[in-house]
């Protein structure tokens, strides 16, 4: 139905490319070598234009999403709501962002003969990585979330991502979707190229305390305790979908002048936000599969698939978004035996201090875990920017990690009591979950700790393949 780019020759020896990722996968899992990417790295390098010719076949296209903070969750809303309103979505559920990440996934998807059943696909991009993924594949959406500062080690400054996202915008065909409280976001509508269309989320004025800038964080403390105070508009666009209201699992969205109030499975209140975004792109999916029906018809199950998607309404919209449950880590809870244990992601400040703000400490437990590997960021001096004094009352129990003495010694200037400090950090989970039985446990982790954290629960009781390798 739509035509994301031309899709690429192929080489003579294309009809093995299938067969040769599905037997690099099932090795390295058989051997738990190269990770979860391997497979990925060995077809770029033997057939590059396997990723552009497989999603090329797609007769919706792509929506890539991409920012600094939400990506997985978000992707994971927009692929759930699509196929819970009747389309086949091919995605990358777990957070392997990157090209090969795709590739890897698409390996575990398609059949022999390289097919992929699936209309359209929906895929979290890391920022710089998107920028490679958009010179082989143009996306028909785009969703791009905010720009924070986040790993200055691998993107420089915050102006230089706003860069690299305005490179997504502009090879976009279809829409591009833009976070309007995001000044930076806002600014890449001047990137989408003629015959592109732009659509914006957004929230009203008295929610945008709750939501910081990257300026307004860096520019000094927030005091989220305090009243609201009335935002002018100062020249916003309307927003296609406005988060008006937040609550304890709940949401009210402004869409097309209509309030549409809704409880959603999601933890924290930054994934309401997250929530706004994801129905205003498949929003704007929609309106592009109206559009070619007006002109084009379709055949068979595909047909009555479109058909059915392009005729539900806002309610039926936001009805599949109240059934998204967590993504991998985002506020994931996994029972042991009996104890709830929440794994909550932080990479920044921002999301951290939205995690914090998000899950009282009160009646829980509070464990930290901080890696510094390359997923993480190697300059963990992000966590200065963090305000933990939330934590003062209950302390925290335990902290663990490669930079486990680092983040008790940043707990410490915000007068934080601190239990135990253990680098050793399957010891340092297993005795934390362990203590005081039933009682809910909070640990918060940087990319890589939340893997070893979930490997070490795995040993303890059932834990979900999240499928990232090692």
């Amino acid at each position: 139905m739509t035509a994301m780019s031309e899709t690429p020759r192929k080489p003579w020896y294309a009809f093995a490319t299938p067969a040769l990722g599905k037997g690099v996968r099932w090795a390295s899992r058989i051997t738990r070598h190269g990770g979860s990417a391997f497979p990925g790295k060995v077809i770029e390098t033997t057939d590059p234009g396997f990723l552009a010719r497989t999603l090329g076949r797609l007769p919706l296209g792509t929506v890539l999403v991409s920012g600094t903070n939400g990506k997985t969750t978000t992707t994971r809303m927009v692929a759930s709501m699509l196929e819970t309103l009747g389309l086949r979505v091919f995605t990358n559920p777990t957070g392997s962002n990157f090209t090969r990440g795709v590739v890897s996934a698409l390996l575990d998807q398609v059949d022999l003969a390289g097919r992929l059943d699936a209309d359209i696909a929906v895929l979290e991009l890391d920022e710089a990585y998107a920028v490679h993924f958009v010179e082989q594949v143009r996306p028909r959406h785009a969703l791009l979330l905010n720009v924070m500062r986040d790993q200055l080690d691998r993107f420089g400054e915050i102006d230089n991502t706003a860069r690299l996202l305005g490179k997504v915008a502009a090879h976009t065909d279809g829409t591009v979707v833009l976070n309007r409280e995001d000044p930076r976001i806002a600014a890449l509508a001047q990137e989408a190229p003629a015959g592109t269309a732009v659509s914006w989320f957004g929230l009203s004025a008295p929610l945008r305390r709750f939501f910081p800038t990257d300026d307004e964080m860096t520019a000094a403390a927030l005091d989220l305790a305090a009243g609201a105070v009335a935002v002018p508009e100062d020249g916003r666009p309307d927003a296609d979908v406005l988060l008006t209201e937040v609550g304890d699992h709940h949401a009210r969205l402004l869409v097309d002048g209509e309030e549409h109030a809704t409880d959603v499975k999601l933890e924290g209140v930054y994934n309401l936000y997250n929530a706004a975004a994801a129905l205003a792109v498949v929003r704007a999916v929609q309106q592009d599969v109206r559009a070619t029906l007006e002109t084009r018809r379709p055949r068979g199950a595909f047909a009555d698939r479109v058909t059915r998607f392009a005729g539900a309404g806002t309610d039926e919209l936001i009805g599949a978004l109240a059934q998204v449950t967590p993504a991998f880590g985002r506020g994931e809870v996994i029972d042991l035996d009996g104890t709830p244990v929440e794994l909550l992601l932080v990479k920044n400040p921002m999301g951290f201090r939205l995690s914090l703000g998000s899950f009282p400490p009160d009646g829980c437990d509070t464990m930290i875990c901080i890696n510094d590997e390359y997923a993480d960021g190697r300059d963990m001096s992000w966590l200065w920017d963090v305000d933990f004094t939330s934590l003062r009352e209950t302390g925290v129990q335990a902290v663990s990690g490669v930079r486990a003495w680092d983040m008790a010694l940043r707990l410490s200037y915000d007068d934080v009591p601190v239990g135990d400090v253990s680098t050793d950090l399957a010891a340092a989970v297993r005795a934390f979950v362990t203590a005081d039985p039933g009682r809910t446990k909070h640990i918060y982790c940087t990319y890589t700790a939340m893997l070893a954290v979930r490997a070490q629960l795995a040993t303890m009781t059932d834990v979900a393949d999240a499928g990232v390798g090692k």
